[in-house]
């Protein structure tokens, strides 16, 4: 009997894990034998020591893993041609029925691949999990990143986008065959549930924080886009106001020395706590009283999503996929993209009135049935039986 085979394709390993567990299981109950191919030698958010516990449970999930040189840099010109070549060779071998890309780099090599056999039946997935160009994004980015969107997209035949303003422009600007919104990768309500007060002040005693702290928390790499150095100068603002203030912030990333140095540099230490990468995120939660989101651009934000299955009210920028998620006075607040005093000042509201944070709370836990993991799961199971 001849194996059926697909392949999903992601520019570094941490994209397979957070993102396509449940597309991998979703393909191989259809039956399929699932290949990924990602960078497993870095993963941004992954540790050395998480990426290797990760081969060995894609190993023992009978997933097929290729470890390829992508870069997330379009300038690292020779790796993603090393990259390139070695997916080439991967997909001609193998005969995909089908390929599922993601990310800009994975899906541009992807599609320069896949588009010279697709007459033979494969069909190719791109799931953008937020285009470069968008409203208020930089020039180059449009100069660079759309025409060869535009380009490749009439090579996809099923385009997958995750907020509205990316669906809309999807829909009238790009050629792709199919254009679907899928709202997001899914947030498991069976891991992210609502806080209740006796478990929030048993884990608040287990990680050393006291039940007066009033806990900001902000789940992301640390980097420019997540632009955390907002929420340092924020936290300087409300400090004398809300002394017993602390923002946890959870996730690696290559900035986490700049964003120390700046917190010493402001003296910060004591309401400022750089967490790393962690398991135990559902937990971190739990103890926090608000969840904030600097970002200057998202896709569909699953930090996000993740506050809201836990009852969180919200604090976040104006950007498209917080937009998508946040309503201002409804669930959460949003602010300026640069606009400390107005994000210190939303911060400041909700520390004074707990009806407050309670009202966006339970708004929330409503607005985030929609993004479940199982809802999520069926419009994948759909677009996949279309595809293949």
């Amino acid at each position: 009997m001849k194996v059926k085979r697909v392949l999903i394709v992601a520019s570094v390993a941490s994209m397979i894990e957070q993102f396509n567990m449940p597309n991998i299981k979703i393909l191989q109950n259809m039956g399929f034998e699932v290949h990924v191919a990602a960078n497993f030698k870095f993963g941004n958010t992954i540790s050395a020591e998480r990426i290797s516990e990760f081969k060995k449970e894609l190993a023992e999930s009978n997933v097929v893993y290729y470890d390829l040189e992508f870069s997330r840099s379009v300038l690292n010109l020779w790796s993603n041609y090393r990259a390139y070549r070695k997916l080439k060779k991967l997909i001609f071998d193998n005969k995909y029925k089908l390929v599922h890309c993601h990310s800009p780099i994975g899906g541009v090599l992807t599609r320069l691949v896949v588009k010279k056999i697709r007459e033979r039946g494969t069909k190719v997935i791109y799931t953008a999990h937020g285009f470069h160009f968008f409203k208020g994004a930089p020039l180059i980015n449009w100069l660079l990143y759309y025409p060869i969107e535009k380009w490749l997209s009439k090579y996809t035949d099923c385009l997958i986008t995750i907020n509205d303003e990316d669906y809309e422009l999807a829909v009238n600007k790009l050629k792709a065959r199919s254009v679907k919104k899928v709202p997001g990768v899914g947030v498991d309500l069976n891991k992210f549930v609502p806080q209740t007060l006796e478990k929030k002040k048993e884990l608040r005693k287990q990680y050393g924080y006291s039940d007066d702290d009033f806990i900001l928390i902000y789940v992301a790499e640390l980097n420019h886009n997540k632009h955390q150095d907002l929420l340092v100068k924020v936290v300087d603002v409300l400090k004398n106001k809300i002394p017993n203030i602390k923002l946890l912030l959870v996730g690696a990333g290559k900035l986490i020395e700049d964003y120390k140095q700046q917190v010493r540099d402001l003296k910060l230490e004591e309401h400022i706590h750089f967490l790393g990468y962690r398991k135990d995120v559902p937990n971190l939660m739990a103890i926090a009283d608000v969840a904030v989101s600097a970002s200057r651009r998202e896709g569909l934000p699953v930090n996000v999503m993740e506050a809201m299955a836990t009852g969180l009210p919200l604090v976040v920028t104006d950007c498209r996929g917080n937009r998508d998620l946040v309503i201002n006075g409804e669930n959460g607040f949003v602010v300026g993209l640069d606009d400390v005093d107005a994000f210190a000042g939303a911060i400041e509201r909700l520390y004074n009135s707990q009806e407050l944070r309670t009202k966006f709370g339970r708004a929330n836990l409503e607005m985030i049935k929609e993004y479940s993991l199982e809802n999520v799961i069926k419009y994948m199971e759909e677009i996949y039986r279309d595809y293949i």
